[in-house]
């Protein structure tokens, strides 16, 4: 039933991903919805979780997009394993830590994928830093909301029924 979640997010982080990334800044868009389902998923799976998500989303992304199959699987498998980790070893229910994890997992991230295009020889990223940090706060935003919305549901659902229930 977990997995079936996991999927859900993913695939409604690409369709999102996909389908509006295009209206927002003139089609480049600084925030990477599928790593940010990556890193919820890392972070209320764990390491094995965070990290077969970050393959199945990469993978996917990867097929999509018209780069390198299997750059942004590897790069998004290493951030949720990471990130799954850094979850189950530290307290990261909070809004501070949970900033610094989604900014830290972009800035990974990033560092991986131009990182394995750079040593392949298959494309050179002039600056990438300002873009990165951009993203990296927009990440990090994004997935706090995220988190917050889908932790308060559970509370929202149980409180409808208890209406119903009292009627």
């Amino acid at each position: 039933m977990k997995s079936v979640g996991v999927l859900v997010a993913i695939a409604l982080a690409l369709a999102v991903q996909t389908t509006l990334g295009r209206f927002v800044v003139g089609g480049s868009t600084a925030i990477d919805l599928v790593l940010v389902a990556v890193v919820a998923v890392a972070l209320t799976t764990g390491p094995v979780g965070g990290m077969l998500a970050g393959s199945a989303a990469g993978l996917i992304q990867d097929a999509l997009s018209s780069g390198v199959v299997g750059i942004g699987g590897l790069a998004k498998s290493i951030v949720g394993f990471l990130a799954g980790a850094f979850g189950q070893q530290f307290i990261v229910t909070a809004a501070l830590p949970r900033l610094v994890l989604f900014m830290a997992a972009t800035v990974l991230h990033g560092a991986v994928f131009m990182g394995l295009y750079y040593l392949l020889d298959l494309r050179v990223f002039p600056s990438p830093w300002k873009p990165l940090a951009a993203q990296a706060l927009g990440n990090a935003l994004v997935g706090i909301v995220a988190f917050g919305i889908v932790e308060s549901v559970p509370g929202i659902v149980e409180r409808r029924r208890d209406r119903r229930v009292r009627r």
